[in-house]
This record gives C-alpha cells, structure tokens and sequence, in this order.
C-alpha cells in the first residue's frame, strides 16, 4: 500500500501547491475494477465522469479509466479505490484470491460495490455478499447512518444518489472503525455516466439534474473518504457544518 500515502498527501494539498508542479502519471488516483463472472457491465464512462468531476471540483487528480486487475496480482494494491460492478454474479474467487483482497483491504484500501441492476438481493448482491463473508464473517454489511463521516467528508449530502432509489441507504463495512466497503444497491455510476458524445448513458428516476448531481457528490466523498478517512469529522469543521446545515 505504499502508493497510498502519496495519494493521500496530492488530496490533503492545496491547489496553489498542486499547480506549482505537473502530478506524474503514477500519483494519480486509479480505480482498480475487479473481475465479474461473465462480461463486465461496462460502467466505465460512470467513473470517467465522477473522475473529471473529481479533477473539475477539488485538488486530487485521477486516472479516467479503470484498471482491471485479479485479487491475486500485485497490481491490487497499486489501485488504492477498488469497484466491483457486474451484470450478474462476481467471478469465483480461490483461496490465494480471497487473502490477497483481505490483506488489501485490512491494510487501508477501500472498495466501492456498486450494483448495476439496481436489484437488492440480486445475483450480483447475493454473490458479493458471500464473497465478504467469507472475507470477514464477524463483519457484517450494515445500513450506513445519517450522521457518518461519509455524508459530510466533501459535500454535505443526505442521499445515497444512484440511478434509481432501490434502497434507501448504503451499507457498509466498518473494520477497527474504519469504513472499509460500500455497497450501494442503486446504481451510482450509472447515474453520472455520459457517452463521449457528452449525453446521458441511462435514464433516472424524476428528478434527473437532481439526482445526477447528487450521485456525484455522494461519489467525490466516496473517494475523499477512501483518501483521507475521518479528517472532516472533528470539532474544527462542526460549527462550518452545522452553519451549512441551517442553510
């Protein structure tokens, strides 16, 4: 994980410090894909758009395209943001697999589930789910609170976003208090991905401008948190939030 820490230090920076000098190839954030059991489904132009959104809107720069990489090679841990996204089940995972992607994510790396289909206890769902709990079977996915970091760690939100609201919440992982995995039953990518034509891939539901909006701010503070974990969670930014709040 040691290409964490410079990624880490490129979103605590400031734009005027980040401008003096080009940021070189390697310490830009790259999301990792991992592999589905058939085709992938091809959300790659819903991290593209969250990726220059990312670049448009703060100081860290990113990769615009996925990485896919095996839970067994190395390169998993040069891909700090992990995304697992698939039209049906996720590809079986070997014993050599499942230690190398506990290892990734007790040593810091984070990955966002993120269901294409938009159906809670899908074959997508149901497959990822035995994956972590073969993972860490004392660690079970769990509704996300209101008052999480997360929602507040960039933009202040209070919406999971996705293309569709077929759950309410995000679920989560948490390992020694650290938020490890998402898993949004919504389809987030789907909601922000945009042809090179620059249209909308996929309809949302009423309210579009809205909900496509949020889906990016909810994904820029997936990405804050992946970066920077609960800095935004202290006495310093409460008044700043709660200010925000009443606003």
């Amino acid at each position: 994980m040691a290409r964490i820490i410079p990624i880490l230090l490129l979103a605590l920076c400031g734009a005027r410090i980040c401008a003096a000098a080009e940021i070189p190839p390697d310490q830009r954030l790259v999301a990792g894909r991992l592999p589905c059991a058939g085709d992938w489904d091809g959300r790659a132009n819903g991290w593209r758009q969250l990726a220059w959104e990312l670049m448009k809107r703060t100081s860290v720069e990113a990769q615009l395209e996925t990485r896919p990489v095996a839970p067994d090679s190395p390169d998993l841990f040069l891909t700090p943001f992990l995304l697992w996204t698939c039209p049906g089940p996720v590809s079986p995972l070997s014993d050599a697999a499942l230690a190398e992607l506990r290892r990734f994510i007790k040593l810091g790396g984070f990955l966002l589930i993120d269901d294409p289909k938009a159906e809670p206890d899908g074959p997508f769902e149901q497959s990822v789910r035995a994956v972590l709990a073969k993972l860490f079977p004392r660690q079970p996915l769990e509704p996300l609170a209101w008052d999480h970091v997360l929602f507040k760690t960039f933009f202040l939100v209070d919406d999971p976003g996705g293309r569709v609201e077929a759950r309410r919440r995000l679920y989560g992982l948490v390992l020694d208090e650290r938020l490890a995995v998402v898993l949004s039953s919504n389809d987030l990518l789907g909601a922000m991905s945009r042809d090179l034509f620059g249209g909308w891939e996929f309809g949302v539901q009423a309210g579009a401008g809205d909900r496509r909006e949020l889906s990016i701010r909810m994904g820029i503070n997936l990405v804050f948190y992946a970066l920077c974990l609960d800095y935004k969670d202290d006495r310093v930014h409460l008044p700043f939030i709660l200010k925000r709040r009443r606003l």
